[in-house]
């Protein structure tokens, strides 16, 4: 990949002729008919292989309390099932409401609610407010970005510390503005960036005074149980702790089984106070008479118990761990030396957060479109998909096979010298 020196540091000569050196093996990138993806985070082929199983469930159709699951009712979800992820999301089963197979749902279906209704602790509906605003952790999850913009609610960022949101740039924005109603957060292995949240920053947030006195943490427990590491991170209860520090109704948590099971037909998961969970169902039962309660049985009897599910996700990271450890091989040894990219190496989660030389993203993701690698649009970690620095790329290296990771991480390398040689030339 020619000479190990950083870019910055060549003379105008030197770099000149990298240019032409990356030029020469992007054109045979391009010439080499290439279609990859690694634009989102899907489980892969061989992960959903793991649930077969399920496609042979449930035994029977009752209940252990003697629920008829072919019909009607049960708002909540199936008692078993919840119980079974409340010992993983460390709350109580009265907590939990197990549903349909996308959290995502049910996270709209509480903004909506709020807008409509207000909240259990609120003085009126949020669409009554001259404004609605959210924080937004960045680099973040683009899906909640685009949830928030659908329904007219603002946005503001905070920077995503490795051990969570920036307390001090959040405590500043909720202090004193009412119309600053909530934030995101994916607190264990945050999308993309692969942050943890910790015990004094979850607590710092779970008892801030805030202006607005029914402000939401929206907690998308996403990527909990996905570990990439024997080493594994637990979630930081915020439910007690905000309950504790006098925010009972503060958090709502969100997880699914989407990246667990079947990503198209898994089960989603609400957790809260208990007053927020009755509010939730209550509005809940204006649309619905109960989830798919048959799904819930074959998923608890699939699992059995807690146990069931980490031994689970124990084989989930024997099948992604390669890919994630082949990307960090493929950018050290690729951008390590030339001072024109950094990224992290995540123990959990489903994606590598990459950033290049400011003002390069969305050049790099043009060519890496032109040489047949797909990659998520620059600037998608940010609210309206607008990076300020146009530095950040998303990359998720969990669906393809490893020797696809490989020629992919390769393109993608040589795509970032490409366009930073690009840039420093044009500013020689």
């Amino acid at each position: 990949m020619g000479e190990t020196v950083a870019l910055s540091d060549m003379s105008p000569s030197d770099l000149n002729a990298f240019l032409q050196t990356q030029r020469t093996a992007y054109d045979d990138l391009v010439t080499r008919g290439l279609k990859l993806d690694l634009t989102r985070g899907k489980p892969s082929a061989q992960q959903l292989d793991l649930s077969n199983d399920l496609l042979r469930l449930p035994e029977g159709f009752t209940a252990a309390d003697g629920t008829d699951t072919r019909n009607y009712g049960g708002l909540k979800g199936l008692t078993e099932l919840r119980e079974m992820f409340a010992e993983l999301l460390w709350v109580e089963p009265e907590q939990v409401v197990a549903g349909g197979n996308s959290s995502l749902t049910m996270m709209k279906d509480c903004l909506v609610n709020l807008l409509l209704h207000g909240g259990v602790d609120s003085e009126r509906p949020w669409s009554q407010e001259d404004k609605v605003t959210f924080i937004c952790p960045v680099p973040g999850y683009d899906r909640h970005f685009g949830l928030l913009a659908s329904l007219g609610i603002d946005m503001v960022t905070v920077p995503m510390n490795d051990d969570g949101p920036d307390v001090a740039a959040v405590e500043a924005l909720v202090k004193d503005d009412p119309s600053v109603k909530g934030m995101w957060i994916v607190p264990t292995y945050s999308n993309p960036a692969g942050a943890v949240c910790s015990l004094e920053v979850a607590s710092a947030l779970a008892g801030m005074p805030t202006a607005a006195p029914d402000f939401k943490i929206f907690w998308d427990n996403a990527y909990a149980l996905h570990h990439l590491t024997e080493d594994e991170a637990k979630s930081v209860d915020i439910v007690t702790l905000a309950s504790g520090a006098g925010h009972p109704h503060r958090p709502i948590m969100f997880a699914s089984t989407s990246k667990i099971t079947f990503a198209g037909a898994g089960v989603g998961f609400l957790a809260a106070s208990t007053d927020t969970i009755a509010w939730y169902v209550k509005h809940l039962g204006a649309g619905s008479i109960g989830p798919d309660k048959v799904n819930h049985l074959r998923h608890a009897q699939f699992f059995k118990d807690a146990d069931g599910v980490r031994e689970h996700m124990r084989r989930h990271r024997d099948i992604i761990a390669p890919k994630f450890a082949e990307v960090q091989r493929v950018l050290r040894e690729s951008l390590g030396e030339h001072d024109v990219a950094t990224w992290n190496d995540p123990t959990g989660g489903y994606f590598v957060n990459l950033d290049v030389v400011e003002g390069t993203a969305a050049r790099v993701v043009e060519l890496a479109k032109g040489a047949g690698i797909a990659l998520t649009p620059a600037g998608s970690s940010f609210p309206y998909g607008k990076d300020p620095t146009d530095t950040n790329i998303r990359l998720a290296p969990t669906m393809p096979p490893v020797d696809e990771v490989t020629a992919a991480m390769d393109a993608v390398a040589t795509c970032v010298l490409l366009a930073a040689a690009e840039k420093l030339s044009a500013a020689s």
